[in-house]
């Protein structure tokens, strides 16, 4: 039986990461902070592990034939050190932790936020490098396009046998599996809320997250996804349609999503004093797709329409959803 070591284990994606692994019938360890806090039950094997020290990462990739390096720190602070610290430091120590056990190949999620051009308008695909002095690009998403950076420069000098592939999630919604860090699900859960109580122009392509961790475990098997990059997204939606979608979809739930648009200038100043408003602000007018072609073609990706992520994801946040949960 193959073994895969799953990093950030009480992540949302490496939650459906699990689950797709231990369906397909693979050995699964993850690595977590705090033991105490994983929920996989007796099927994963749960080893502590942190992206900001050495210790523990030679005995969390022991005895694996792959891993999913999915763990990174989210987007919650505009600190810099705060994130890009432990997303390109904790990469690199994973990357040499599998190359020192000789792990066969190495998934490490990225994002889109390290593909996307100067010109944020039109069709973006693997091709593209962000801009690393771009002024507009907050901690979290330079921190992801540093930490893919380093990780191609450091196999491409020590990574010897052990294989690269890096998977590049557009923004990620669909259901949740459990309470806890759930990373983008939280501009669901903010429209439920009608927090702001209005609509600015801000749009995303979406991946739903069981797409993308069929991706992960795609990308880690396949041969010819050795060395390369693949973008995990479907299709491109603007807040005000994620609204709609809301508010035709679920009824009495959705009463609060807001139904009125807010022009940029207003947002912007609101991000002053409204923190999740600030690192989306380059976000403002966008509509920049992220092209997945590469991916379907090549491994197969077959992403959900985007309002059946939307509706999926939005379910899961409401109350008896969060009752039925074990």
């Amino acid at each position: 039986m193959k073994r895969v070591l799953v990093t950030g284990g009480t992540g949302f994606v490496a939650g459906w990461c699990i689950a797709g692994l231990l369906d397909r019938g693979f050995a699964v360890r993850t690595t977590v902070r705090d033991p105490g806090r994983t929920a996989h039950g007796d099927q994963v094997e749960v080893v502590s592990a942190d992206l900001t020290r050495d210790d523990g990462w030679d005995a969390a990739v022991a005895g694996c034939d792959y891993v999913l390096h999915v763990a990174s720190p989210l987007g919650g602070t505009d600190r810099r050190a705060d994130l890009i610290g432990p997303a390109r430091d904790g990469a690199l120590r994973v990357l040499r932790a599998a190359t020192r056990a000789g792990v066969r190949r190495v998934v490490l999620t990225s994002s889109t936020a390290a593909t996307t051009p100067a010109d944020p308008h039109g069709v973006s695909d693997e091709t593209v490098w962000t801009d690393p002095d771009d002024p507009s690009l907050n901690p979290y998403r330079r921190s992801k396009l540093l930490a893919e950076r380093a990780a191609w420069n450091f196999m491409a000098t020590q990574g010897g046998d052990t294989e690269l592939t890096t998977v590049l999630p557009a923004a990620v919604f669909g259901p949740l599996r459990s309470p806890g860090n759930a990373g983008s699900v939280d501009v669901i859960a903010r429209l439920l809320a009608r927090r702001p109580p209005v609509l600015p122009r801000f749009g995303f392509s979406i991946v739903d997250v069981r797409d993308l961790a069929d991706l992960h475990i795609r990308a880690m098997t396949a041969p010819a996804a050795a060395g390369e990059r693949f973008i995990g997204a479907g299709e491109f939606r603007w807040l005000a349609e994620i609204a709609a979608v809301l508010r035709s979809h679920l009824g009495a739930h959705a009463a609060k999503v807001p139904t009125r648009g807010v022009p940029d200038g207003v947002v912007r100043t609101l991000a002053r004093v409204v923190p999740p408003l600030r690192p989306l602000t380059p976000l403002l007018g966008r509509d920049l797709t992220f092209s997945s072609a590469k991916a379907q073609q090549l491994l197969g990706f077959t992403p959900r329409p985007a309002t059946d992520t939307i509706v999926d994801c939005a379910t899961s946040l409401l109350p008896t959803a969060a009752a039925r949960r074990p």
